[in-house]
């Protein structure tokens, strides 16, 4: 048998609360307006009419608190009212004269509602039933009075259609079931649906916009806020963001340029790629799908640059071994001394020898980025004797460099591309800066957040050109003749494989490139 469903329940209630209020009406009709129901009234044989309505309606209520507050039992329960109603409507047409009275027709509507509540064979029983109440009602009739042919007959139509409305009742309600289940099928799978991809949307790189034909921002995923610099909240123009937006869409709307906008939103300072595709709404709104410029352009960068690198590492291992030739010949020869051109020849040799050496390790030293041994170092330890050694190496004055701590002065990070970075970093301050006494500071101080610590590597110079600023971290890109380009990109590829930030900050009289790392976390 089918398991009663939420469904069945609620149409037992209402099944209960109909034959509720027919006997309501019943028992009122005989209590006020007797005379409009003759076939109710005092008739041969029953005394007491009100008696069978109290009794009907009674039962009748008991049945919708069962229903309400005793969820077992379903079809028992179900049974039990139709044995009750067509035991009362048995009596009513017995001693309202028979089916001519007109009351068989509510047995019709009993076996309806048990049809659409009842399960399997049970409105086949419930029909039976019926017909054979009616039967037995009319047979009783024929034994008190005179065979009617007539009568039979009747009784007989009644129990075609009592059969006929089970049935068809029962298939609409099979019928009507099957629909809501599949509906409340595809209503769950919608919802799926429609929470996947909200929870894409969500996760989206790129904003998403909808927007009404008039350019006004009816919802925004959380990137597409973060792109516009919002809030949270939507139901404002698109100018209100950015001008260059708007103006972009209302000539795509116009059908004047249908190719994507490149504008720059003042509030989040993203430079965006903005693209616009028309729906099927009813109200023809617009899907507004926003790139990030610049992580387009960093993409594009790391694709470059992972194949250049892998390229140069290649030839850089090709020409580690002829350049290695090519300055011992030139060694050589300078112990010759053939003359002043010869001497300067020979100086351009091994200058540029040298200059290609230092390229082909910078180069390789882009291998050793996915090698990170990070440790807790301790920087008022390893800082000093690092700026020891590199004032020796390059021969430099002791107080060109100054050293300043605060907070823990703690970093995690791979010691050697520590060397690497601040070596990069210091020999960049000094070419810049005017090599006195205090020229570049490196200050080590706590960072804004928990666990964060700051690095700044601070010049005296000009600083960075404004035009510059973007292109500095460029592999290859450099200001100096001698240079090879590769300093600052190595030394931000370096910190990034430590978990640590490299950025030149705010313009001010000299530059100031800060390590942005922390001292928790070492594994």
């Amino acid at each position: 048998m089918e398991a009663f469903s939420e469904t069945h329940w609620k149409s037992l209630r209402y099944f209960n609360l109909y034959r509720c209020a027919v006997a309501s009406l019943l028992l009122f009709a005989l209590l006020l307006y007797p005379s409009a129901f003759p076939v109710l009234g005092l008739q041969q044989g029953l005394q007491h009419p009100r008696l069978l309505a109290a009794l009907y309606l009674l039962t009748a209520a008991a049945a919708v608190l069962v229903a309400y507050r005793h969820r077992r039992h379903a079809s028992m329960q179900l049974t039990a009212s139709v044995l009750v109603d067509v035991l009362v409507i048995t009596l009513l047409i017995h001693f309202g004269g028979g089916l001519g009275s007109g009351l068989g027709s509510m047995l019709l509507v009993t076996l309806a509602g048990a049809g659409l509540v009842g399960q399997g064979r049970l409105v086949l029983f419930y029909a039976a039933l019926a017909t054979l109440a009616i039967l037995s009602e009319q047979s009783y009739r024929a034994l008190q009075s005179d065979f009617a042919a007539v009568g039979f007959f009747n009784a007989g139509v009644f129990s075609s259609a009592f059969f006929a409305v089970a049935v068809l009742a029962r298939l609409l309600a099979r019928r009507v079931i099957a629909n809501e289940a599949l509906a409340r099928q595809r209503g769950v799978d919608l919802r799926n649906q429609t929470l996947i991809s909200q929870r894409v949307i969500e996760e989206m790189q790129d904003g998403v916009l909808v927007l009404s034909r008039d350019g006004r921002v009816k919802q925004s995923n959380p990137r597409a806020q973060q792109l516009l610099g919002l809030n949270g909240s939507n139901n404002f123009l698109l100018a209100q963001c950015s001008s260059e937006l708007a103006q972009g869409f209302l000539a795509w709307s116009q059908g004047v340029s249908g190719e994507a906008v490149l504008a720059r939103v003042p509030a989040s300072g993203f430079d965006l790629r903005a693209s616009f595709v028309p729906t099927e709404t009813s109200e023809r709104d617009v899907l507004a799908f926003l790139e990030d410029m610049g992580r387009l352009r960093e993409q594009a960068r790391q694709l470059k640059l992972a194949a250049l690198g892998r390229l140069t590492a290649n030839i850089a291992h090709e020409i580690r071994n002829p350049l290695s030739a090519i300055s011992h010949a030139g060694e050589l020869l300078r112990e010759e001394r053939r003359g002043e051109m010869h001497e300067r020849l020979l100086r351009i040799v091994l200058d540029n020898a040298q200059r290609l050496d230092r390229i082909v390790s910078d180069v390789l030293q882009l291998g050793r980025r996915d090698r990170a041994y990070r440790e807790l170092i301790d920087l008022r330890e390893a800082l000093p004797l690092f700026i020891e050694e590199y004032l020796v190496k390059e021969d430099l004055p002791a107080d060109v460099l100054v050293l300043e701590f605060s907070g823990v002065a703690r970093l995690c990070f791979d010691r050697s591309h520590l060397h690497q970075v601040l070596w990069n970093l210091l020999g960049n301050a000094l070419s810049h800066s005017r090599r006195v006494a205090g020229s570049v500071r490196l200050v080590v101080r706590d960072g804004r957040g928990d666990g964060q610590v700051e690095l700044h590597v601070i010049d005296d110079g000009e600083g960075v050109d404004e035009a510059l600023r973007e292109q500095i971290f460029e592999p290859f890109f450099t200001t100096r003749h001698r240079g090879t380009g590769l300093g600052l990109y190595i030394a931000r590829e370096l910190c990034e494989a430590n978990g640590a930030q490299l950025e030149l900050q705010g313009q001010r009289p000299g530059a100031d490139f800060r390590i942005l790392g922390r001292s928790v976390g070492c594994q």
